[in-house]
């Protein structure tokens, strides 16, 4: 046991560090040796891959191809995938000691996801989530995080968001973009429904997903949002380098010096 389970924004400031910079779970992608590499170049809190709950609990060929870390890899959110809470919670057990946060997978809209009535999917059987999400926050020694997408429906996602946070969602991780939204052709993420969600969710973070593509987006997302902070997948295939320019103001604002006028 670590002792007392840091929550909200205490999670936020005191383990994760308040990262604004967040590195997305990509399956075979954001493996330890890239999120080590973001990590150099500003990336302030990295996730694994998604990982298979049912799988992760059986078998310990899987667990050791697809979960590795080291010391210099934290903070460290590893991200489950699975609609049981029982095996959600034995997965989650077996890495608890080597990361800061679990992250439950209700995002992903790919079609795997929708075979195994996962990810996105489990939007279907609210019930069930709020059952899993109050499970994983009992009974794990480390904090629950969600990452989720929206419905067309505002108000129900708002209401999705709260019933989370209170079920014991300690961060939240908003995709803009519905179940239907996805691939090479959709349109553009919401960021209004981002800046709606994070006024009306209250004590604890709320980060953005979607459209941070360059530098720029990020102090654009953040300004018209307020969330707390970004998460960029494809922005940082297309450019590992893209917290970079982010991490070095932080770093000299935080120090009292003023910014060079390249960096302004």
């Amino acid at each position: 046991k670590r002792g007392k389970k840091e929550s909200g924004f205490n999670l936020y400031k005191n383990v994760l560090g308040n990262p604004t910079n967040v590195l997305a779970p990509m399956v075979d992608l954001s493996e330890l040796a890239f999120r080590l590499f973001c990590r150099n170049h500003g990336a302030h809190l990295c996730y694994t891959p998604m990982l298979h709950s049912a799988t992760f609990v059986r078998s310990i060929k899987y667990q050791r191809e697809v979960f590795s870390t080291c010391p210099e890899d934290r903070p460290l959110a590893v991200q489950f995938c699975g609609t049981d809470a029982d095996t959600l919670l034995k997965a989650a057990r077996l890495v608890q000691p080597f990361c800061d946060a679990i992250d439950l997978n209700i995002g992903c809209p790919q079609h795997v996801a929708r075979r195994g009535s996962y990810g996105a999917y489990m939007m279907y059987d609210l019930d069930n989530v709020q059952h899993i999400v109050s499970h994983l926050h009992k009974n794990l020694d480390i904090p629950i995080i969600c990452k989720i997408r929206v419905f067309k429906d505002n108000t129900k996602t708002l209401a999705y968001a709260r019933m989370l946070v209170e079920a014991g969602c300690q961060m939240l991780v908003v995709h803009g973009r519905t179940i239907n939204n996805k691939g090479r052709e959709c349109s553009p993420a919401d960021w209004e429904i981002l800046r709606l969600i994070k006024s009306s969710i209250k004590g604890v973070p709320v980060l953005a997903n979607g459209n941070v593509l360059q530098g720029a987006d990020i102090d654009a997302c953040m300004k018209y949002t307020k969330c707390d902070g970004v998460m960029s997948a494809y922005g940082m295939l297309l450019n590992p380098l893209l917290f970079e320019s982010t991490a070095k103001n932080t770093k000299i604002l935080q120090s009292g010096k003023k910014l060079p006028k390249v960096l302004k």
